[in-house]
């Protein structure tokens, strides 16, 4: 692995992780690009770019462990809090039992499609057709979105399939973890804050299973570790930075320019990748 790949990779991770445009649809298209302009695809073709993946996707979560480190001691502390004191309809302990359950239902789907999902990387038409439903979806959570109301139950369901089926490259986990929430009555902040929250548990699980179940210990001695290390840091402040942006942005904005951006680049990549095929 070369420093720049890395630095690409990096910037791609943290950029497009957090915005409701796919980072996995934005990798898959940087290989696609990187293989057009120089005959190498950088995308999966080794233990050390899947390994390299999951390092850049925790220095994306690290960044939302500190944005929101005030709001995760609050909702840590008031769920022990609520269990010593056994008033389990706290705010505190309702989010951490609708996390657990988006949760369980996100790694339940995940499991089943996983095999699935990871072939599609390979296919960039494929995935650009997916990335034209996120921003479909994008699009009508804005347009058919109920009453505003607070999370509940019955959303935390749906958002956990929503987040499950973003194993797909191309389907936006942000977006489409958002777009549930805001189809379901939350208003964008609230329903930004639950999806990167969210995030933290599946991205700590994901980052778990492969090196326990597939990767070779001994293989890392041959990883470039100080390209990996530019990538992560990379990952880091670009997400750090586009969390700061979106939930301003979120703010005064609606989501249909990012409609607009994925279905630009989902026919733009599509029409690419069917020239490199």
């Amino acid at each position: 692995m070369q420093t720049i790949q890395a630095a690409i990779m990096g910037a791609a991770q943290g950029i497009s992780e957090f915005l409701p445009i796919s980072s996995s649809a934005h990798i898959v298209f940087t290989s696609t690009i990187y293989k057009i302009l120089t005959g190498v695809n950088f995308q999966n073709v080794g233990s050390e770019e899947i390994f390299f993946d999951i390092l850049i996707h925790l220095a994306s979560l690290l960044a939302v462990i500190i944005f929101f480190f005030k709001d995760l001691k609050t909702l840590i502390a008031g769920f022990f809090a609520a269990v010593k004191n056994r008033n389990y309809k706290t705010p505190e302990f309702q989010t951490c039992l609708f996390v657990t359950v988006s949760t369980l239902i996100t790694c339940i789907i995940g499991f089943f499609i996983k095999d699935i999902a990871h072939k599609l990387t390979e296919n960039p038409a494929i995935v650009s057709i997916l990335l034209l439903c996120t921003g479909t979806v994008l699009f009508l959570s804005e347009k058919l979105k109920k009453p505003e109301r607070k999370m509940d139950f019955k959303t935390s369901i749906f958002i956990g399939i929503a987040q499950g089926l973003a194993v797909f490259p191309g389907l936006s986990r942000s977006g489409l973890t958002i777009a549930t929430g805001i189809y379901n009555g939350l208003n964008r902040v609230q329903a930004a804050r639950y999806s990167f929250i969210l995030s933290i548990p599946i991205i700590i699980i994901a980052s778990m299973v492969y090196p326990l179940l597939e990767l070779n210990i001994s293989d890392i001695q041959t990883f470039n570790l100080k390209a990996m290390a530019v990538g992560c840091i990379i990952s880091f402040i670009t997400g750090f930075l586009c969390i700061k942006f979106f939930m301003k942005f979120l703010e005064k904005f609606n989501l249909k320019c990012f409609a607009y951006y994925c279905w630009t680049i989902g026919i733009i990549m599509f029409i690419i990748s069917l020239k490199a095929a």
